[in-house]
């Protein structure tokens, strides 16, 4: 998922959800460019819905 993607779930800013990663809140995976992606089950967990898929 994206960081757009997480804030809209979570009701947050893009660069709320940006700041957790940064501080270890939320994990997060680099692509080769740099962007970061949330797995969608990790998401999910910590709003305490079930996931539908990984990514």
């Amino acid at each position: 998922m994206t960081p757009g993607e997480v804030a809209n779930l979570f009701r947050v800013d893009r660069k709320t959800v940006t700041r957790w990663a940064a501080a270890g809140r939320i994990d997060c995976i680099r692509t080769p460019g740099g962007h970061r992606r949330f797995l969608e089950s990790k998401v999910r967990a910590l709003l305490g819905e079930p996931s539908s898929g990984d990514e």
